[in-house]
């Protein structure tokens, strides 16, 4: 009956050390859950079976948590559930690229130091180097960025 319950205690451990690896960001209660119940199963086979059983369940645990964990990172097991990081968007405008230094347009907002402004026929954010422009004034392109236009006053 000891072993059952050694054995019980060591795979509910690892199972929790595991989950909280890879399903649960950050240190949770299933982190502190996992590691009462692995060293609880360790004290219970120390106390039960002497140094040696105890020693036996400490090296086996840690193994068995050890190649989980390896398993687990080499195989794509987990690929289903991980986040997906990449991202194939860009904030860059293509009718950015239809817009040189030198056009004309006109702020849409107050550019107070930043606005928006329409440059053939494209909106986009614009700043100033100094001064204030108000709504519907005429400007020009200074310098063109993917995101942004430097403009001052016609």
């Amino acid at each position: 009956m000891e072993l059952i319950i050694v054995i019980v205690l060591s795979i509910i451990g690892i199972i929790l050390i595991l989950v909280e690896i890879f399903l649960i960001p950050g240190l949770t209660v299933t982190a502190l859950a996992g590691a009462a119940f692995s060293i609880a199963g360790i004290y219970y086979a120390f106390h039960s079976f002497g140094a040696l059983g105890g020693s036996i369940t400490l090296v086996s645990t840690l193994a068995i948590i050890g190649f989980a964990f390896i398993y687990l990172v080499k195989s794509k097991a987990l690929d289903t559930i991980s986040l997906k990081t990449g991202i194939d968007s860009t904030v860059a405008s293509r009718d950015a690229l239809n817009i040189a230094v030198g056009d004309e347009g006109v702020s849409i907002s107050r550019l107070n130091p930043a606005g928006k402004v329409r440059v053939n026929n494209v909106t986009m954010e614009a700043k100033t180097l100094s001064e204030f422009i108000d709504e519907n004034t005429e400007i020009v392109v200074l310098k063109v960025s993917p995101t942004q236009l430097t403009v001052k006053t016609k």
